[in-house]
This record gives structure tokens, sequence and C-alpha cells, in this order.
């Protein structure tokens, strides 16, 4: 059985877990509950942590936005910093120490201004973002419970892991979403931020399943999750453009730079300094040696199978709903 905490919005905000629902048009729940709670509120938790009495709980709840969280910083620490000690202290208040697995969402913006290639669990943190900076409150709060109450809670420190199911306003999903409309004739242009970011991209199906393998161990430890390879932002503009049969020849530079499809002329992609963040991070690239070893984890969806499986999904959306 899983249970999980929904916001109470105004307009349903379930759609990314629709297909987990008994009946999807109605809306009925099988072996998943949902009740609504909210990370900013300790009062629900306790209640709901009370209520399903859980095994194990997996906090991915978070503002995860790094460049929205400089306009909502103050909001950031709240869900992404004090939420998570509001969750382990729920735990406790409701006697659970001894009986439940806690997993811990960590990132790896974490390292943000990275002090070593590659990062793994020993490398120094040097966040960029108020999303970091609450990410790391987050996960020294965890290991202090683990310590000091000798409760069965582990940080996950994962790189960049995507999806079909990744917000609209994420690069990645921002980037199939746009060329999945450009292929069908519903968009000429769309703009990014800075096209030479890299970041170690693997996929949410490999990800999760590392979660879960963090919490089946005899010993709870701290493990980074990556593929070890890095591609920059305008890589994975090339590979989803070539996927649908475009090649992209880049023009100019910095923020006047253009990204022409070489088969038609047209100018498909442009740079916007809106979409850059005051503070960048330029470069992440996990080792998870430690995860191969002791979980005998390692991804198994290549990058090139991720740019297709995202841009194959948008133009199947876009096909079906132009103005999903």
């Amino acid at each position: 059985q899983v249970h999980g905490i929904v916001r109470r919005s105004s307009s349903f905000n379930t759609g990314r877990i629709e297909h987990l629902y008994k009946n999807p048009q109605a809306h009925i729940e099988g072996n998943m509950k949902l009740h609504y709670g909210d990370l900013t509120d300790s009062t629900c938790l306790v209640k709901i942590i009370n209520e399903v009495k859980p095994s194990e709980i997996y906090n991915l709840g978070a503002q995860s936005h790094v460049k929205i969280s400089f306009d909502l910083a103050e909001y950031t620490a709240d869900v992404d910093g004090v939420g998570t000690l509001r969750l382990l202290d729920a735990i406790k208040t409701c006697g659970l120490i001894n009986s439940v697995k806690f997993y811990q969402a960590s990132t790896s913006e974490l390292f943000g201004k990275v002090q070593e290639i590659p990062q793994k669990e020993t490398t120094p943190f040097y966040p960029r973002s108020p999303y970091g900076a609450a990410k790391l409150y987050a996960y020294w709060i965890v290991v202090n419970f683990r310590e000091a109450y000798n409760l069965f809670a582990v940080n996950g420190i994962l790189f960049n892991h995507e999806s079909p199911r990744r917000g609209a306003n994420f690069v990645t999903r921002k980037i199939s979403r746009s060329v999945a409309k450009i292929h069908l004739g519903q968009l000429d242009c769309f703009s990014l931020g800075n096209l030479d970011a890299k970041r170690d991209w693997g996929h949410a199906r490999d990800y999760v399943e590392a979660m879960w393998l963090m919490l089946q161990t005899e010993q709870p430890e701290d493990f980074v999750i990556a593929t070890g390879e890095v591609h920059s932002v305008r890589e994975f503009v090339e590979k989803s453009f070539k996927h649908i049969g475009k090649t992209i020849v880049w023009e100019g530079k910095n923020e006047n730079e253009v990204g022409r499809c070489k088969e038609t002329g047209k100018i498909h992609v442009t740079v916007n300094h809106k979409y850059y963040r005051p503070t960048e991070v330029d470069f992440l690239q996990g080792d998870c040696t430690k995860a191969r070893q002791k979980l005998n984890w390692k991804p198994r969806v290549t990058f090139d199978e991720l740019v297709r499986e995202m841009v194959d999904a948008d133009v199947e959306l876009m096909r079906n709903n132009p103005n999903a």
C-alpha cells in the first residue's frame, strides 16, 4: 500500500499520478491512498503518520525548481529545509523511531560550485541557490536524527533525473515539449538560458529503484546516485531535434546565439537572459561507485534513450492535445 500527501489546490494537481488511480476518470484510489496535507503544516503530518503508521517514508516533497527558489527563497527554505525537520519530528512524536525507515531526497545541487570532479559522498558541499541551501539543512538534520535517535534515515544524493513526467518548466521537459510542438507545426521557436550548463542526466525510473534499495540495507548510509556521464543543455537540444530529423546549427555568441535548422534555415532556438540564474552551477558529474558496490545498483537507461523517450511522449501528448 502506498500513501501520499497531496496539497490542497483550487485546480487538480494530480496529473502526474493519474495513471496510478484504480479508476483515473473518477479519481478512485486503489492501493494508493492520498491524504490532504502540507510540509509547512506539522499538525497534519503528525496526524497522517499516526494514522497510516508507515514502514517506509520517502520525502520527495519540495519546491524543487532551482531558478524559482531565488524568487521564493523563504518558501523554499520552509518546505525543503524545515519541512524535512517537521517530518522527522512527526516520526518521533508518533513513537515510530524504531519501526520506520526514512528516505530524504537530497540533491546534486548541494555540490553547486563543485570542489572536485566527479562528486561523491565525501565531496565538500557548496550550494549556489536558496534551493541548494535549504536542501543542505535537510541533509544535515537527517544525519543528526540518525545519530541522535538511531533512526534508520538516509540521504539519496541524486543527480538530475528526468522522464516524460518532468514538470513543464524544467529545461529538459521544456526542450522535449518545444521540439514536439515544432515537429507538429504548432510552434516555430523557443528560448532557453545557459546552453553550456553541463549535467549528469539519468532516468527517474532507475533512480527511484535506487531510493528503494537504500531502505533495504542493513545499515542506513547516504549514497550518490548518478550515471557518471555529462552532457550540456546544448547537446540535449541537438539530440532532441535529431530525433525528429532536424540538424541544429549554432550561430552567434552569448545571448545573441541562435539554433538554426540546417535543413530549412529556420531559427528554432534563441537565448534569453531571464532564464539565467543569479549564481550558476556550471558542471555536475556524479560518482556512484559506492551505490554500485553496496546496493548493486547501476543506471540502465542511456542518455540517448532518455531524450528519445521524452520527445516521443511529448509528440504523442501534443498530437492529442495541442494546448497541453
